[in-house]
């Protein structure tokens, strides 16, 4: 049974197998986050080019203004508060809360689905199954 893409990224796995891990760990943790250099299942090289992951930088970029967007009106919502410094300090937490998250999704996000020579084969996630 083949893994759909979403899933496949949630799980961080490799956009070429789905079945290699894309990053060591949890994301969220004590120990720095570290991407692997290749899928250990197919072998992918996951910076395809020098600096690919700059990139990734502009999904991190409207994944933050999302949260930050989403948390500004939900605390204008329910506190109906008019102090700046309650949405200064709700926002700064909400960024430093869900950077981790931001880091792994916008390279998960880029590797699946903005990277045109990155296609999935079947072929590796069948011969995983068969193991």
């Amino acid at each position: 049974m083949t893994t759909s893409r979403f899933t496949a990224m949630l799980q961080s796995k490799c956009p070429k197998c789905r079945v290699g891990k894309a990053f060591e760990g949890p994301v969220y943790g004590f120990k720095k986050q570290k991407m692997y250099e290749h899928c250990p299942h197919c072998g992918l090289k996951f910076e395809v080019e020098p600096g690919y992951f700059y990139a990734a930088m502009y999904v991190s970029y409207a994944f933050s203004v999302a949260e930050v967007v989403t948390l500004g009106l939900a605390t204008a919502m329910l506190t109906k508060s008019e102090s700046p410094w309650l949405y200064v300090s709700v926002l700064f937490a909400a960024i430093f809360i869900f950077a981790p998250f931001n880091l792994r999704y916008s390279r998960l996000v880029l590797l699946h689905y903005l990277s045109p020579k990155i296609v999935y084969n079947p072929v590796y996630e069948r011969a995983s199954e068969k193991k």
